[in-house]
């Protein structure tokens, strides 16, 4: 498979979570697992262009895919414009379900670069944050939507590359 760009050979036990292969054969930790069961989201990663709840994967059903992590959204040292929104709305406390939203929003706002607070609100429901109360989370995609729309549409496609 290939996670952030990057491709990743590993021999795996069947029964090995994705959510497990990522943080322990890739060292992705940004890939939290708080729930277990699909529920708060913290482990939301893109698998072939899909936001999926990597606790609820097989490893080897990834085999050959193309997988997007944290890890991959800054490019040359430079946050994405989604991890900006995040560090200035102050979308963040403990910072465990942080990845989750930012996966999330990166597989929203890939879909729609423009989307209603209703459609965020709805969007984020597979997302569980027990420390802020949603509003500045809101704000930071609001915030990342009005700085990709601002991006000319050939570089768009540099900041959703995978």
């Amino acid at each position: 498979m290939k996670v952030n760009g990057v491709l990743v050979e590993e021999e795996v036990e069947p029964r090995m979570l994705l959510s497990d292969f990522l943080r322990e054969k890739v060292d992705a930790l940004s890939v939290n697992v708080s729930c277990g069961v699909g529920r708060c989201g913290s482990c939301s990663v893109i698998l072939n262009g899909k936001l999926v709840k990597s606790c609820l994967i097989f490893a080897a059903m990834a085999n050959e895919g193309h997988i997007v992590t944290v890890e991959g959204l800054a490019k040359d040292g430079e946050l994405h414009a989604i991890q900006k929104g995040f560090w200035e709305n102050h979308a963040l406390q403990c910072g465990f379900c942080t990845s989750g939203f930012l996966m999330a929003t990166y597989s929203l706002l890939k879909k729609n670069l423009t989307p209603s607070e209703e459609e965020i609100r709805e969007f984020l429901k597979g997302n569980l944050c027990r420390c802020t109360g949603y509003t500045n989370i809101i704000d930071a995609i609001k915030y990342a939507s009005e700085t990709l729309t601002g991006i000319p549409k050939d570089k768009l496609k540099e900041a959703f590359r995978w």
